[in-house]
């Protein structure tokens, strides 16, 4: 794994401080994150060009190797880059390992969007968030097969890199919501969960286009201003909304319930999974 030289780990005494007086070195932080995050990403991807064995979990969900392979080399990283901040990762949960954390902590998806993984349409990512009291703060949404890397690096400062072949590719460039046309909006909806609901509570908007995407490129696509709203209706859990709604609202845009509720993370006594919501960029 590499990890830029300049960045440090945590230090134990300043955990306090981090999360009380929002004094965390968000940028250091995100820089160490999406280098992990690409670091698995190499390993998700060998196993994207060769034929994948699939298993399925006790909900009857899809995972490969590239899912635990890519976990493992997350966890390792995250745990170098800030040993005291606890991690909630989607495979070790899934077999009962949740760590005991408070309002400051890691959510990871290794492999977002499995399904697309497997159907091998390059809609998947890498997903690494931090929450803190309850809000996703800093968050890395790659998508290696196709190039893109979305990523939060605290309040208001949301970024793209274009990353080809998994090279250190082009500047990142600086992303915000838009304003959406009057003519209408363009709706990103889920490539394997669309379903009734979502296209009810589509009736109150005028809409113009809808585009089909996987995994956490939904938020990402909002956040950088290609699309104006994504409704969810469908299960989702904390591990797969994180990253994205860091960089949407980083972005100037929002992720709340259906009612408009905050959106929060942490909720243990759901088992960590989401309410439904609805993801905006500049749409009223």
């Amino acid at each position: 794994m590499v990890i830029s030289p300049n960045l440090k780990p945590i230090e134990a005494a300043s955990q306090e401080k981090l999360v009380t007086e929002h004094s965390i070195d968000y940028k250091s932080l995100t820089d160490g994150m999406r280098a992990i995050a690409q670091s698995a990403a190499t390993v998700i991807m060998s196993h994207y060009v060769t034929e994948i064995v699939v298993d399925h979990k006790d909900d009857n969900s899809p995972v490969t190797i590239a899912d635990k392979q890519g976990e493992e080399i997350i966890l390792a990283g995250l745990k170098k880059l800030a040993p005291h901040i606890p991690i909630v990762s989607e495979e070790a949960a899934s077999e009962g390992h949740i760590p005991e954390f408070g309002d400051c902590f890691f959510l990871v998806d290794p492999l977002d969007g499995t399904r697309e993984f497997i159907n091998k349409n390059g809609e998947f990512t890498v997903n690494i968030a931090l929450i803190e009291n309850g809000v996703p703060t800093a968050g890395v949404v790659y998508a290696p097969a196709i190039g893109r890397m979305f990523y939060a690096q605290g309040p208001d400062q949301a970024f793209e890199q274009s990353l080809p072949n998994g090279e250190n590719g082009a500047t990142p460039a600086a992303i915000t919501v838009r304003t959406p046309d009057e003519d209408g909006l363009v709706v990103v909806a889920s490539r394997s969960h669309r379903d009734e609901r979502t296209d009810e509570y589509l009736n109150h908007y005028k809409i113009k286009e809808f585009v089909a995407a996987g995994s956490s490129l939904k938020f990402c696509l909002v956040a950088a201003g290609e699309a104006d709203l994504y409704p969810r209706h469908g299960r989702t859990m904390e591990w797969d909304t994180a990253a994205g709604h860091a960089v949407l609202a980083a972005a100037g845009g929002s992720v709340t319930q259906l009612d408009g509720t905050p959106f929060l993370y942490g909720k243990t006594e759901r088992g960590l999974d989401n309410p439904f919501f609805v993801a905006k960029g500049g749409v009223a």
